[in-house]
């Protein structure tokens, strides 16, 4: 048996990697992220996925940089999933446990579909293992993909999921021509990798069935205006993460957030407020399952809501009480909804998507507002 804790933060210690002995300044943060977060216990991870079987390799993008993936075969796992709610006073914050009683030999099962997992700010595949293995056992080959400038992947400039999308479609046919993408495609990301996630999806067109983006930013622009002072302004538990957050106020706080995006668009050559997800969405033939926590500071829930509006083609769901960080734990709530969502969507009247069957445990979670947008 292997048991291990991760953490499944997206943005959320992103002024964790300025360290007090860093230079780089706050538009600088914004063109590459500059490290991995410190939530991540990136040799556990990597010594857990070591026991699991999988296949991974590189692909050279359009642009020259080298992207990782790694691929998971449908099947039985041994998974067992438990998730403890924050505590606010004293011990750690939040946890979950993700413990594998892998049969040997491992048998991997016919699969109804491959879906392409894609990763927050900061973070990077290996760190959705938890998710990979739950859609695994749900009967989907999985492909993690590391974005650019993060885990194993080559570096770049960002490109708030427009570059990066780009990527990814090269990373897919790829891994299309070797037989690693079977049956219907979907697409699953977690904040930045969900932006990613639906410019990939317009770009894709028919080839993708469905994607599942999960606290995705409407505009890039508007997503860092909000973000930055909400994280100046965080209390994170811990000394270290205290000293870190003090130094950055101390550095950063005083800074002009509209001429610290402007820097970032010249560095860049990319306008942030034109990262218009919202239009990726409206243009989409996928079906779309939006997942967004009502208490999400970095991404406020007003995102959410907004992309929802942009196409009949999506169905949105906020889930009470869980925040940014809170919500990808929520596998033990939102793995079966989702394998069920996946599962049907498709199989219903051409040119309709299905709606999410809410879980029993439904009072934690609440539809917010009927679909509805420009395009059928």
């Amino acid at each position: 048996m292997t048991m291990m804790r991760l953490l499944l933060a997206c943005a959320c210690l992103w002024l964790a990697a300025c360290s007090p002995s860093a230079s780089t300044s706050l538009s600088e943060r914004l063109v590459s992220p500059g490290g991995a977060s410190p939530l991540l216990d990136q040799a556990h991870i990597a010594a857990t996925i070591a026991t699991v079987p999988n296949r991974s390799g590189y692909v050279a993008s359009r642009a020259g940089v080298r992207i990782f993936w790694r691929a998971f075969d449908a099947g039985n796992y041994g998974l067992r999933y438990h998730y403890a709610r924050p505590r606010h006073e004293g011990g750690e914050a939040m946890d979950m446990d993700l413990r594998l009683d892998l049969p040997r030999p491992f048998t991997p099962k016919a699969s109804r579909g491959t879906v392409v997992l894609l990763h927050g700010w900061m973070m990077s595949g290996d760190s959705l293992l938890p998710w990979s293995l739950q859609l695994a056992q749900s009967g989907y080959r999985v492909v993690t993909i590391d974005l650019r400038n993060h885990g194993h992947s080559g570096t770049g400039p960002a490109g708030y999921g427009t570059i990066e999308s780009d990527e990814v479609v090269d990373v897919i046919a790829d891994l299309r021509n070797r037989g690693e993408v079977q049956g219907p495609l979907y697409l699953f990301g977690i904040s930045y990798g969900a932006a990613t996630a639906l410019f990939t999806a317009e770009k894709l067109g028919p080839q993708v069935a469905g994607v599942v983006a999960m606290e995705s930013f409407a505009n890039a622009g508007d997503a860092i205006r909000s973000m930055i002072p909400h994280l100046l302004a965080s209390q994170p538990q811990g000394w270290q993460a205290q000293t870190v957050a003090a130094y950055a106020r101390w550095r950063y706080g005083a800074q002009d957030i509209n001429r610290v995006i402007a820097a970032a668009n010249h560095r860049l050559g990319v306008d942030l407020d034109r990262v218009d997800v919202s239009r990726a969405v409206a243009d989409s033939s996928a079906c779309v399952l939006l997942l967004h926590g009502d208490g999400d500071q970095h991404i406020p829930v007003s995102q959410g809501r907004q992309l929802a509006r942009a196409s009949t083609r999506v169905h949105y769901v906020e889930m009470r009480g869980e925040d940014h960080i809170t919500l990808p734990m929520r596998i033990d709530l939102l793995g079966g909804m989702v394998g069920d969502w996946l599962a049907r969507d498709g199989s219903g009247p051409a040119g309709t998507c299905p709606a999410p069957r809410m879980p029993v445990e439904a009072n934690f979670m609440a539809l917010a507002m009927p679909v509805g947008g420009s395009n059928g």
